[in-house]
Parts: C-alpha cells; sequence; structure tokens
C-alpha cells in the first residue's frame, strides 16, 4: 500500500484520527512535526477527503494518530528502554496478542483500548509513558530522513485487533503515577479507580497527608515486576515467626487485595499457595530438591550450578546444599566428575536400553514447520523440538501454524494450559484462508501438567505451553520425561523465554534433550540448535527470519533466513 492508501486503512478499518508528519532528526533524538495545525482533531473526525488532499500536498508525508477518544478509545504505551519493554511483557499474558510496532529509535508501542477517557501519564512505571486522550503517536511506516522507520512487530487489521488494557497493567499505571506518591498500600487511593481517568487531576487529601518525603529513596515493595518475590519474602518471615496459617493467609490476601486489581478467589488462592509452598520448601531439609536436581540432569553439573538453579542465596543454604550432594555421592547416586572439586554426575542406576539399529527408522517424518523452517532442518521419529519465546512474540502462532499444515497428513494432539474452548476458536477463526470445519483434524486437549501421561506416542504433540515457576531447574526433567514415552511421534514444546536471552527458562536444561530449539522475540525467530540438516553444506544454526504476526495467527515473513 502506498501512504494514503495506508492512511485510509488506518482511518476505516482501525478508526484512528490520522494526519500527516515528517519525522525529522534533532540532535540524539526524532522530533515529530505535525504538517497541518492539529489540535482541532482533537475533537474532529478525520474525511476520506482530507487524508487525499494532505497527502496529495504531502507526498513524503508519514503518518501520526490523535490518540484517545477520537480514535475510539485507542491508547498506546510507549516503552522507552529495553527495561521497559522486558517489564511490559512481564505485565501481559502470554494468551493475549497486543499490536505493537518498533519506532525509529527502537523504542515499543504497544496499542490497547480504553472504554473511558484516560489521561496521560508520563513515566508511570520507569521508562513507560501512557499516550492517551489529546496524544499524538507516531504510525508506520514513517521513515526518518536517514531511511530507518517505523515497523509493525505485531500489526492490527482491524479495531477488534486492539485489546482492553489488562486489569494489571490498569493496576500498574494506578499504583505507580505520581498520582498516588507511592502510598500503594492506602487501599483508600487504591480504590479511587477514577484517579486514573481524565479529569481527575487532583490528589487525594489523605495522600498528600500520609506521604513520607523519604518515600522515594526507597525500594518500593509488591509492584510489578518483585510483588511475587516480595509476597514470598513476607510469607518467608510469618512461616519463621511462627504465624498460625489461617493468619498468615489473611495476610497475603490482603496484600494481594491491595494491588488492586479485582481478582477472583482462584486466582488469589493460587498466588498464596505459591508464596506458601515456597516458603515451606525454604524451611525443610533441603535434600529433596538437591536429589530431585541431580537425578534429572543430563551430563555432568558443580555444585556453583546446583547453587544457582534451586536458588541458594545465603551461606547457610549453599552449605546444606553442599552436604546433600556429599550424601547422595555415599549413597552411590552421583559421583564425581574429573579432577575438579565439586563436580559431579549421575550413576547410571537402571538397565542399560539396547538400541536396535537393524530394525530402527531410518528416514525423517515428513512434518512441515512454519516460516520454511522444513527447508531447513529435517525431523526424525521421538524428536523433541523446543519453542522459547517471549511474551506476545507469537509462540502460539507458531504452534497453531504448526498443527494447520500438518493435520491433513498425520494425527496431531494440541495441548493447551492456557486458553479455553472459546478462546481457541476465536484465534483459529481469525485464519481466514481456511474453512473453520477443517480444524475438527486436530485434537485440541486442555491440560496444564503432566503432558508425559498424555501424549501420544506415534503422534504429533503440540504442547502450548510448558510451565514451570521458580523452580526452573525441573524444566530438563520435565521435557526427558516426555521424550521417554515418544516412539516414532515427536513432540513441539513451546516454553517461556526472558527477553535478550536466546534460551528459555531453565537455560541449558531446556535445551539438552532439543533436536530442534527454537528462540522468539516478537518480531523475529532464531533457530539456535538444529541437529539435522536438510543440506549437509548449510548449518542452519544461529540462522535468523524477521516475520509479522496478524490477528494473533497469521505469520508473515520479512525476507529470508540469514545469519545476523
Amino acid at each position: 500500500m502506498n501512504m494514503v492508501e495506508t492512511a485510509l486503512h488506518y482511518k476505516n478499518d482501525l478508526g484512528l484520527n490520522v494526519l500527516p508528519i515528517k519525522a525529522i532528526w534533532s540532535g540524539k533524538k526524532y522530533d515529530k512535526k505535525p504538517l497541518i495545525p492539529w489540535t482541532e482533531l482533537q475533537s474532529r473526525k478525520v474525511t476520506d477527503a482530507d487524508i487525499k488532499n494532505w497527502w496529495s500536498t504531502y507526498p513524503d508525508a508519514g503518518i501520526a494518530a490523535v490518540v484517545g477518544s477520537i480514535s475510539n478509545g485507542v491508547v498506546v504505551i510507549d516503552c522507552d528502554s529495553q527495561q521497559s519493554v522486558d517489564e511490559m511483557e512481564q505485565l501481559l499474558s502470554d494468551s493475549l496478542v497486543v499490536p505493537c510496532a518498533k519506532s525509529i529509535s527502537g523504542k515499543r508501542h504497544y496499542y490497547f483500548k480504553s472504554e473511558k477517557p484516560i489521561q496521560k501519564c508520563v513515566r508511570f512505571y520507569g521508562d513507560m509513558d501512557l499516550q492517551a486522550e489529546n496524544s499524538l503517536i507516531t504510525l508506520p511506516p514513517t521513515t526518518g530522513k536517514n531511511g530507518d522507520c517505523y515497523e509493525w512487530i505485531v500489526e492490527p487489521q482491524s479495531q477488534s485487533d486492539f485489546p482492553a488494557i489488562p486489569a494489571s497493567l490498569k493496576a500498574s499505571i494506578l499504583n505507580n503515577t505520581n498520582l498516588l506518591n507511592n502510598t500503594i498500600l492506602n487501599n483508600t487511593i487504591l480504590n479511587n479507580t477514577n484517579l486514573l481517568y481524565k479529569g481527575t487531576t487532583e490528589q487525594p487529601q489523605d495522600a498528600k497527608t500520609t506521604t513520607n518525603h523519604n518515600d522515594h529513596n526507597r525500594p518500593q515493595m509488591f509492584i510489578f515486576g518483585t510483588r511475587d518475590n516480595d509476597l514470598f519474602h513476607t510469607a518467608n518471615c510469618l512461616v519463621k515467626g511462627g504465624m498460625p496459617d489461617s493468619e498468615i493467609r489473611q495476610v497475603l490476601e490482603k496484600i494481594i487485595l491491595s494491588w488492586g486489581e479485582n481478582p477472583d478467589a482462584k486466582w488469589i488462592e493460587a498466588k498464596i499457595k505459591s508464596a506458601l509452598d515456597r516458603a515451606e520448601r525454604r524451611q525443610k531439609n533441603w535434600m529433596d530438591e538437591v536429589k530431585e536436581f541431580a537425578t534429572t540432569t543430563d551430563g555432568y553439573f558443580s555444585t556453583t550450578d546446583c547453587h544457582k538453579q534451586l536458588q541458594a542465596t545465603t551461606t547457610d543454604h549453599k552449605k546444606a546444599i553442599n552436604m546433600a550432594l556429599l550424601r547422595l555421592k555415599s549413597a552411590g547416586i552421583i559421583e564425581k566428575h574429573g579432577e575438579k572439586n565439586g563436580t559431579y554426575r549421575m550413576i547410571q542406576q537402571d538397565e542399560e536400553n539396547v538400541i536396535d539399529l537393524f530394525s530402527a527408522e531410518t528416514t525423517s517424518i515428513p512434518l512441515r514447520l512454519p516460516l520454511g523452517i522444513s527447508d531447513l532442518v529435517k525431523i526424525m521419529p521421538k524428536n523433541i523440538i523446543v519453542v522459547a519465546g517471549e511474551s506476545n512474540a507469537g509462540k502460539t502462532a507458531f504452534l497453531l501454524n504448526l498443527a494447520m499444515a500438518n493435520m491433513h497428513r498425520h494425527k496431531v494432539y494440541y495441548f493447551s494450559s492456557e486458553m479455553g474452548a472459546v478462546e481457541l476458536k476465536e484465534r483459529v477463526q481469525n485464519y481466514d484462508k481456511m474453512d473453520f470445519g477443517e480444524w475438527k483434524k486436530c485434537t485440541f486437549i486442555e491440560r496444564a501438567t503432566n503432558f508425559d501421561l498424555a501424549i501420544r506416542p506415534d503422534g504429533i504433540n503440540i504442547i502450548d505451553f510448558l510451565e514451570v515457576h521458580d523452580e526452573f531447574y525441573k524444566i530438563g526433567g520435565f521435557i526427558k520425561k516426555i521424550f521417554d514415552k515418544l516412539d516414532k511421534g515427536v513432540a513441539i514444546i513451546a516454553i517461556q523465554k526472558n527477553p535478550g536471552r536466546d534460551e528459555g527458562l531453565g537455560g541449558a536444561r531446556s535445551i539438552e534433550k532439543a533436536r530442534l530449539y527454537l528462540s522468539m522475540s516478537p518480531g523475529k525467530i532464531k533457530i539456535v540448535k538444529a541437529k539435522n540438516w536438510i543440506n549437509s553444506m548449510i548449518n542452519p544454526n544461529g540462522m535468523v527470519m524477521e516475520y509479522k504476526l496478524a490477528k494473533g495467527i497469521i505469520l508473515r515473513p520479512q525476507g529470508d533466513w540469514k545469519r545476523e
């Protein structure tokens, strides 16, 4: 599309109040200069004739929009640093598809919809800005003078693609705006949600009188990114102090309710249980956890590896782990490895499984992988494929595309841990190039744990996704259990990944059993590990491809596979 067509698409399909703009380089940043007076566009809807006239006058102009109520409630979270992008991804559910664009300067813009007019908030959380009522936001493909341009990472196609601001994100805005002056546990203020909305700029008297002027120098507790850990430390202290369990639960529930999310009872109970489970684990003997770690680790490991994976932070914890390792060695479960002190490996206790080379399958499985990966790697029976992805990177879209490409030739089983029938149906219906009835050829199963008990040994098993909490060291054991149940089939396992890393949660332990390991970030996929190459002269390891995600299921390649 040319710029006129793009501007008309933004207006008519996305409901955005657009105008022409010029992106110019000014010092160390880009300034956006509207090419027309735009104050009136805060209250007047743009017409098709306006758009055609403006871009006839300014054919090289970029595109901006006045967001807020004039654009049907569309608002934008502007993340000004990689840290803020990482924090934003933590706030979003992995199943929530959020339109996202990358700016010329590398910022990320996340697009949402607000039912009420909502006021602009600058630096409401770290380097995040809320661009809302009467704010101006620049849109792709606006280009700066050096040729850099705004790009969609997840591109919206209609107004329905803009999700409502999640409750968790609203709570983050509310809890961190200067209007609250850091009084995060003040229920009176937290319950006053009108503070968030346009026209309510006055700070309540209670907030003014209860503020400690030194609070800004103190680390904030119970904010996004740290609140689960803060809840655990609180529970841990209360357990150590001997408070009865029922009273601990009351304290934790009050803290959770103070976050202002209006959660249901099931969600509250899950948070309390997680915090208490972690606290109780820290009070018991370390032997169980050390044994679990040692017996599910392939190859050798060091005491330092064990400390790190089990999150031992104090000298006493590390001593307890070291003693547990020595006991396992004395019991004949692990043995010293090499000449270096503190390095071990598990002793194989089970009877060896003899490999029958003469009856083994010699041909690969004709498995079609999205984005042309099938042209680079081949998949053999009993292979594990791991897809490690950030939130909102398109893991589910990748897996649904894989299911769609193979369900006409293979028995495909799709295990969903996050989405129920309604949400899955809505997602697959967005793929309008295939009749919805064809999805009957894929078996969808709702399951969140113990996948090894449910997978089909000879089928194509897609696991969306394998969830681990703070016990990341266990992920290798979970994957091994799945591997052990496979015969002629394969398993494709999605796991979470932190931004800026190739490895998913669990680190190297998530890679050990994989014959193909993929890493997904918004707009980019990387082949981290591929053991079976289609062409022995073309090593796919380390190759990347850029893509765009639309409607939560459509993956559009942006160029070919290449090396970074």
